[in-house]
């Protein structure tokens, strides 16, 4: 049987491991962290969770985290919002944008279709993103699921409701990356890469 420790500190704990890839101990030695760390610090750490949980919400356009109603992408001018680049979650979105190579705006869908964790089309933002698409201006939409079964199946199925809207589909290319080896490469990696293989 696991150790009892005194009322906030278990608090503690048993809400540490309440978060993803936390088990019992790393809970433990993270809520012992926060107990000898200064007064300021620790609470600096709560105030941070508190406004990020009042203060964030979803992007009224686009779904990202923002502040206001439009996210700081959204409301950029200079963005091209003619170019839609679709993503799972927020943080795909910032790992794109990170790149530098995205001068469109995004859609993000708060997840994939997963029939096995009970995640259907209607549990995400699809439905906002066609009545974006009907609203004109958009001239292109970039799938970009994660390659995982069901990204695919999830890129799949926004291809099919967004063909009749006549706009440009295009999915991210996938395979080698530069600097990779071949014998490094798992099958997957390497039948995409041949596939999409282009003229020189």
């Amino acid at each position: 049987m696991s150790t009892q420790y005194t009322g906030p500190l278990q608090r503690l704990i048993d809400e540490l491991r309440k978060l993803p890839g936390i088990g019992a101990r790393s809970a433990e030695r993270i809520a012992f962290h926060i107990l000898k760390t200064p007064r300021d610090s620790a609470l600096a750490l709560a105030e941070a969770i508190r406004a990020t949980k009042e203060n964030l919400r979803a992007c009224a356009r686009c779904f990202n985290l923002a502040e206001r109603e439009l996210c700081d992408i959204c409301s950029d001018p200079r963005r091209d919002a003619g170019v839609v680049v679709v993503v799972e979650q927020p943080k795909d979105l910032i790992n794109l944008e990170s790149t530098g190579l995205v001068g469109g705006v995004y859609h993000v869908l708060l997840g994939r279709i997963a029939p096995l964790d009970g995640v259907g089309p209607a549990d995400l933002t699809i439905e906002p993103l066609l009545k974006r698409v009907a609203a004109g201006g958009i001239r292109e939409i970039v799938l970009a699921t994660n390659p995982t079964l069901e990204g695919d199946s999830t890129a799949l199925h926004l291809a099919q409701r967004l063909e009749p809207t006549g706009v440009r589909l295009t999915r991210l290319a996938r395979g080698l990356a530069p600097g990779s080896q071949i014998e490094y490469a798992n099958r997957s990696m390497l039948e995409e890469a041949f596939r999409g293989r282009q003229s020189v």
